[in-house]
């Protein structure tokens, strides 16, 4: 069985397998921890194992590395990108930083180590609004690259960021009308959705909150419905936490498909097995490049240890 092979190679070679929410329920049970950006990055802080093997995609596994560039760390799949990623270009990025040099730069996880090397701090969707709000109102800040996040924020705190036009395929994809929909026809039913979705989806939300909020949220809450605007992965999570409860993904088309990141369901169990065993791929990085993202995600994390962001 592929479980017992994994875990067993997991004890053998003092691994550690971090997964993100949105991986595969048979990846999250077999994983060490499961979370969001902003946990991951704190556990990958604390590994005090050989070898991290990183259950997410590219950019989380480049994180875990820049945290810990004495240890080895796997992804099971190299092409495991992500759209917002790719929407923010460094060469495109450091022109329009340029535009505005008088602006500190907070820029979300979900980016390259290149942009995370060109920020002041780095945030995720669970100490975003915080992590602005602990600078002065006056401060000039850009924001990236996710918009839909910025806006967000900008909205919460009554800022005035600049920010770079990038968007999360999954989560832009969700159209309020389809919500409404969903909605009328559950009655009982109370919308949660991510920050990364459009303004008029977070507009008519019950609930918005990272994924582990999201999470939180649905096992404290007295409802016994939630409609879901995120990616399919955390209702794994959320029926093992309230199984009493009932979950409704948002569906991305009229067909309804399911609302999945290509790019997180690219990792599998034969992947991760094959990762753990051959120990590749591996993240390989410049030092240069490390040691300037490095700060930028040290100074987010000791932003949130301060602000009992945990």
């Amino acid at each position: 069985m592929i479980r017992k092979k994994i875990l067993e190679l997991k004890k053998n070679k003092n691994a550690v397998i971090l997964a993100h929410f949105y991986q595969i329920p048979e990846i999250q049970d077999v994983a060490d921890y499961v979370g969001d950006s902003l946990g991951l990055a704190q556990k990958a802080k604390e590994a005090a194992a050989d070898i991290i093997v990183f259950a997410g995609v590219h950019f989380m596994a480049e994180t875990a590395k820049i945290l810990n560039p004495s240890k080895k760390v796997l992804l099971p799949d190299l092409e495991a990108g992500c759209s917002l990623a790719e929407s923010c270009p460094a060469k495109k990025f450091s022109k329009f930083k340029k535009k505005y040099r008088d602006h500190i730069v907070i820029s979300y996880i979900n980016c390259t180590a290149e942009i995370k090397a060109m920020s002041d701090v780095i945030c995720t969707s669970g100490n975003a609004v915080k992590l602005v709000e602990s600078y002065p109102k006056e401060k000039k800040i850009i924001f990236a690259p996710d918009k839909n996040l910025g806006s967000y924020i900008n909205k919460v705190t009554g800022r005035n960021m600049v920010l770079w036009e990038g968007i999360c395929e999954v989560h832009d994809v969700l159209e309020a009308e389809a919500i409404i929909n969903l909605k009328i026809q559950n009655k009982e039913a109370k919308l949660i959705a991510h920050p990364e979705c459009k303004a008029t989806v977070l507009e008519v939300a019950d609930f918005v909150g990272s994924t582990t909020e999201m999470l939180k949220y649905t096992i404290r809450d007295k409802s016994k419905k939630y409609i879901v605007a995120t990616e399919t992965g955390i209702l794994h999570q959320m029926k093992k936490s309230s199984p009493e409860k009932e979950f409704i993904i948002v569906p991305t088309d009229e067909t309804c498909s399911c609302n999945d990141c290509s790019y997180m369901k690219m990792n599998t169990m034969e992947k991760l097995y094959s990762c753990m065993i051959n120990e590749k791929p591996e993240i390989i990085m410049e030092k240069d490049i490390m040691d300037k993202a490095r700060k930028p995600i040290e100074k987010m994390l000791e932003i949130s240890e301060n602000l009992n962001l945990v």
